[in-house]
């Protein structure tokens, strides 16, 4: 049997052309990446292997685990530096490098597709309010809407990544490097290993409609990128807007799916701006002792002067996702945020409309978040008439 190539050519038009990820620690003259696959639970396996209740050596089984849904490659997966955070054979590495597996290769897959149902209250008061209807097969009376789900670790093609922060890859892997205490000295020390799989949080895209049409540009497409807020997403805390914003996109991407489009929702694992929580509850702390109260003008002072920027989101990544899927048009895209907005459409990607939350979505106490952004200049489209006095009033503040 001829010896398998364990080179990545990153952009190859053919996966075993371009090779498979191979992330292991057990053999290292069997790896060509760094880190771990799923490396935000590393630690926890870590435990589990020290605990004995899990074996470090163990294969998994990936029988009958292939995808119930199959996204069709688009030319965006085979252009070098169009997708450079995920790996666009990620959902079907396991069929593709069956023969590396077989031959003991650690091959995982860092995508999977699955179909599903999910309940939203808000979409059962849409139903009530007549805003949607049942029709039996995406939304059902009982509020059960069928969707398709992809799960997507990180996957990082480091001189792709370098690339588009217009950043040196030697700079960036040595910042990366000491920014996580040492934790991968293979950064500095291999450099002919160009691909990372970091240890930071995944995305989740969940598809309303056919997902076979999300790439066709005769088809309508709704939208929106979404960041991760446990207190508010899951919890329903009332400070900021992001609850209502995704309940409200989710309600947009049925409407649009049952009159023959398609919606996307994708969610981002970027909780607190991608700060932490611990750091969003400081800065919560900090905005409710203000001696002037609790102002829009403060809002992205505060964070800067507590975690020394306002915001670490990687949004230079973000339209890999959806190159991934072939979206070449967004017809509604559900953001007020003009950084996703400037994002996407300077990767080539066109949005007709942007749709802002409704006023009457806003809880009270959301309304200095939500100043705020305006007032650094997110897209309203007549959400407020005073946007340019809170602009004037806030823009030195802002500044900052």
């Amino acid at each position: 049997m001829p010896s398998l190539s364990t080179i990545i050519h990153w952009g190859a038009k053919h996966p075993r052309k371009r090779g498979p990820v191979i992330a292991t620690m057990h053999d290292t003259k069997k790896r060509n990446a760094i880190g771990v696959h799923a490396g935000t639970y590393a630690v926890q396996r870590g435990v589990a292997v020290s605990r004995k209740t899990l074996d470090s050596h163990y294969r998994p089984d990936f029988g009958d685990t292939y995808l119930t849904n199959v996204i069709r490659p688009n030319e965006k997966w085979f252009q070098k530096d169009t997708i450079v955070s995920i790996d666009p054979f990620g959902a079907i590495a396991t069929d593709v490098f069956s023969k590396h597996i077989a031959a003991g290769f650690a091959v995982h897959p860092t995508m999977a597709i699955t179909k599903a149902h999910i309940q939203v209250p808000e979409v059962a008061d849409a139903m009530r309010a007549g805003r949607l209807k049942p029709d039996g097969q995406m939304l059902r009376e009982n509020n059960e809407c069928a969707i398709t789900k992809v799960a997507m670790e990180p996957v990082w093609h480091l001189p792709g990544v370098a690339k588009r922060y217009g950043v040196d890859e030697g700079d960036l892997r040595k910042c990366i490097f000491e920014e996580t205490g040492g934790m991968y000295p293979d950064l500095i020390k291999r450099k002919d290993l160009e691909v990372f799989l970091p240890p930071i949080g995944g995305h989740t895209v969940y598809i309303f409609g056919d997902p076979n049409k999300v790439g066709d540009p005769s088809v309508k497409l709704s939208a929106r990128v979404h960041d991760e807020c446990n207190g508010s997403d899951v919890f329903g805390s009332d400070i900021c807007t992001c609850r209502p914003y995704l309940a409200y996109a989710i309600e947009d991407c049925i409407r649009t799916a049952q009159k023959g489009g398609v919606g996307i929702f994708v969610y981002s694992r970027n909780e607190g701006r991608a700060m932490g929580e611990v750091t969003k509850y400081l800065i919560y702390n900090a905005r409710k002792r203000q001696k002037q109260g609790d102002r829009a003008e403060d809002y992205f002072h505060l964070a800067t002067r507590v975690a020394g920027a306002s915001d670490f989101r990687l949004y230079h990544l973000t339209p890999d996702i959806l190159h991934w899927l072939g979206i070449t048009r967004i017809d509604r895209f559900v953001s007020m945020s003009n950084f996703k907005h400037d994002i996407i459409t300077g990767s080539g990607i066109e949005i007709v409309e942007r749709v802002p939350i409704p006023k009457e979505l806003i809880p009270t106490d959301a309304h200095v978040e939500i100043n705020a952004k305006i007032a650094s200049g997110y897209h309203t489209d007549g959400l407020v008439p005073e946007k340019e006095e809170m602009r004037k009033a806030a823009g030195r503040r802002l500044d900052e």
